[in-house]
């Protein structure tokens, strides 16, 4: 390898769906595309590693009843500690994260994503969302010392309602944002736990 030349930029996707999770996926993949979009046109490398949370269900299941992790699941934490940036997108009923997302993060040691620059999406199943969404959301990562960026993009059953592999122009702006502010975050130096 040539000694000058840059590492890739590894960035963990996360779609905490469940049930009928191809909305959440579809945001999931959508801003994944703009992040990677910007980071290559940048001169950057990029290596993505897409953990879909409700293939785990049943280790969670395990640990909440036994206690220990399995091994699914420690990969899964793994591909997160080590990665440069996430992007989560979960699905919201009122103003919570899916239970997933929240088993999910609930088993993450406490300094492991500390410093990890995140970008979070919720895709909502309403056109009426509490005002408070987005804050509740980047508590979650604030607590665990994760550095979430200013945009949240929030989708909700309008911004699907185009093209049939698109979303709305209000949606493509938010993301859009949202992904330039995650890689400003992941090529500037970030203390990790």
């Amino acid at each position: 390898m040539h000694p000058s030349a840059p590492s890739p930029v590894s960035l963990a996707v996360i779609s905490a769906g469940i049930g009928y999770a191809r909305p959440t996926r579809l945001l999931a993949d959508q801003i994944t595309e703009s992040v990677c979009w910007s980071l290559t046109v940048g001169g950057a490398r990029v290596e993505v590693e897409v953990l879909e949370l409700c293939r785990l269900v049943t280790d969670f299941a395990h640990h909440s009843a036994m206690g220990h992790l399995s091994l699914d699941l420690r990969e899964a934490i793994a591909a997160v500690a080590v990665a440069d940036g996430l992007v989560v997108a979960t699905p919201v009923v009122v103003a919570s994260p899916s239970d997933v997302f929240e088993s999910f993060f609930g088993v993450i040691e406490d300094g492991v994503l500390s410093g990890m620059p995140v970008l979070l999406a919720a895709n909502s199943g309403s056109r009426w969302r509490p005002p408070e969404l987005g804050r509740v959301i980047r508590g979650r990562f604030t607590c665990l010392h994760a550095e979430p960026v200013p945009t949240v993009v929030i989708a909700g059953p309008e911004d699907w309602e185009g093209p049939a592999h698109g979303c709305s122009n209000r949606l493509r702006e938010r993301i859009t944002q949202a992904a330039d502010e995650l890689v400003a975050a992941v090529s500037s130096p970030h203390t990790s736990g």
